[in-house]
């Protein structure tokens, strides 16, 4: 009989053993799925990451897109604007010349002009001493 009670407490003893062993076995597998429930949460915080720096990297490219297009804009116009400056040093050089030509023009019109003037005048100094001289030889 001492041989039966040993027998069931040795089957209890095993039974405790194996219910330690699972309960071991349990926690270990508590501790995986939490450690695993970790992993999950960390790799979905990191996609919501990689996200926001794929959006942040999207706006970036558009707003690098919109400054290389504005700086397109503004090399464009500051080519037209040199080209409108050129354009308006040659029109300033050609009114510059044709006030040259004019005030050239006016100059020898004046010259002109005087020696009319001087010419009229002997004329007139001619004629005067002629009519003198007639009266002269009149009397």
């Amino acid at each position: 009989m001492a041989n039966d009670r040993i027998l069931p407490e040795q089957h209890r003893q095993q039974a405790e053993d194996v219910r330690e062993k699972a309960e071991d076995s349990r926690q270990d597998a508590e501790q995986d799925r939490k450690l695993t429930e970790e992993g999950r949460i960390s790799a979905e915080s990191a996609r919501g990451e990689a996200e926001q720096f794929r959006q942040l990297a999207e706006e970036a490219r558009e707003i690098r897109d919109q400054h290389r297009k504005a700086l397109q804009t503004v090399m464009e116009e500051r080519e037209r604007l040199r080209e409108a400056g050129e354009e308006a040093r040659a029109a300033a050089e050609a009114a510059r010349l044709a006030t040259m030509n004019a005030v050239r023009a006016t100059a020898e019109t004046l010259q002109a002009t005087l020696d009319h003037m001087k010419a009229v005048e002997d004329m007139r100094r001619t004629l005067r001493d002629i009519r003198d001289m007639n009266k002269l030889d009149s009397h």
